[in-house]
């Protein structure tokens, strides 16, 4: 016997010239074949009728308040109105779009943050697009981050998990350039990403002693000092204080060894130094099922584990697994998180 879900999520519209849309309407449509937990799109419904017809899908979208939509779920997909700005054209992202897909962002926050949605869902955003209509923030994670602090009045250190069946996979530094990051490492920045881990792991996904595999950052592990000293100078010193407060840390670990078959079976989740260190392991091993997870939070947010994909948006041809991966995962995290309260 199915157990209902509580509350729906929140699932945001993402950029609207994506395949945000599409890959939203194929879920849907499985809903009852892989037993999604129900979800409201918050976006414009408009841009979801017309990629209905474009695809040549049977969907049902229907406008509604939050608090109605898991009674909504089974027979249409239910929408929290957020206009996108300006008439979408498929595949070409436009500017005036920007405000609407922020809006649908804190819309999905502030639902969750009241006790109304279980969880926030977020479709691909195009980074580019919100940096030219003003956007701080480098990406998703670090916007949730503000919008939690201001929610709560405490500050927020949001940790970037890529979650899939065969790895899971953290990257300390994440949206910076290769040459920043031997500067942007620090001891108290490793040991801080790690007890976020491992307290998440922990309350969110039922692991009761979480292991931590730690990289190094430069090859071979720095090759005792001979390739770097990033290893012995902060590496190793934040490792060895994880341990000393009980965190089942290992490393710093060449990262050319860590992520084979045999490899992946000694630790839980891996923690790498920079965004393509952990993000190249984990799409290779899962690129159509893997889930992007943000740590750190007071609430649960996933997302597909790729982009806007604007080449082939409304082509057909977009595969909706990540994001049922994402839908999936949301549900299960909510509902564990829900129980520990």
């Amino acid at each position: 016997m199915t157990i209902p879900f509580s509350r729906p999520l929140a699932l945001t519209q993402g950029d609207p010239a994506g395949i945000g849309p599409d890959i939203t309407l194929m879920a849907w449509l499985q809903r009852r074949e892989l037993g999604l937990p129900p979800f409201v799109f918050i976006g414009d419904p408009d841009v979801l009728a017309v990629r209905a017809r474009l695809l040549d899908l049977t969907v049902p979208v229907r406008e509604t308040a939050f608090a109605n939509a898991s009674d909504i779920f089974a027979d249409a997909l239910p929408v929290l109105a957020v206009p996108a700005g300006v008439e979408v054209a498929v595949g070409e992202p436009h500017v005036a779009t920007a405000k609407g897909t922020i809006a649908a962002i804190e819309k999905a926050v502030a639902l969750t943050m009241a006790g109304e949605a279980l969880a926030v869902v977020t479709n691909p955003i195009a980074k580019s697009v919100l940096y030219e209509a003003g956007f701080p923030f480098p990406g998703h994670t670090e916007f949730l981050a503000d919008l939690a602090a201001k929610a709560t009045g405490r500050s927020m250190t949001p940790v970037m998990m890529l979650a899939g069946p065969k790895l899971r996979a953290i990257p300390v530094t994440i949206h910076i350039p290769i040459k920043d990051v031997p500067a942007a490492l620090t001891p108290d920045i490793i040991i801080e990403t790690c007890r976020i881990a491992d307290a998440d792991l922990k309350r969110r996904f039922g692991i009761a002693q979480p292991r931590l595999a730690v990289a190094g950052l430069n090859p071979h592990a720095g090759e005792g000092g001979a390739i770097g000293s990033e290893e012995e100078a902060i590496i190793h010193p934040a490792v060895q204080a994880l341990r000393a407060q009980g965190i089942d840390a290992i490393g710093p670990l060449p990262a050319d060894t860590m992520f084979h078959d045999e490899a992946r079976t000694r630790y839980d989740v891996a923690i790498c130094m920079y965004h393509d260190q952990a993000l190249i392991p984990a799409k290779a091993l899962g690129f159509d099922d893997s889930v992007n997870v943000t740590l750190g939070l007071p609430f649960v947010r996933t997302s597909p584990d790729h982009g806007t994909a604007f080449g082939i948006a409304g082509k057909g041809i977009a595969r909706e697994s990540s994001l049922v991966a994402a839908l999936k995962l949301a549900g299960q995290l909510g509902r564990t998180l829900e129980g520990n309260h």
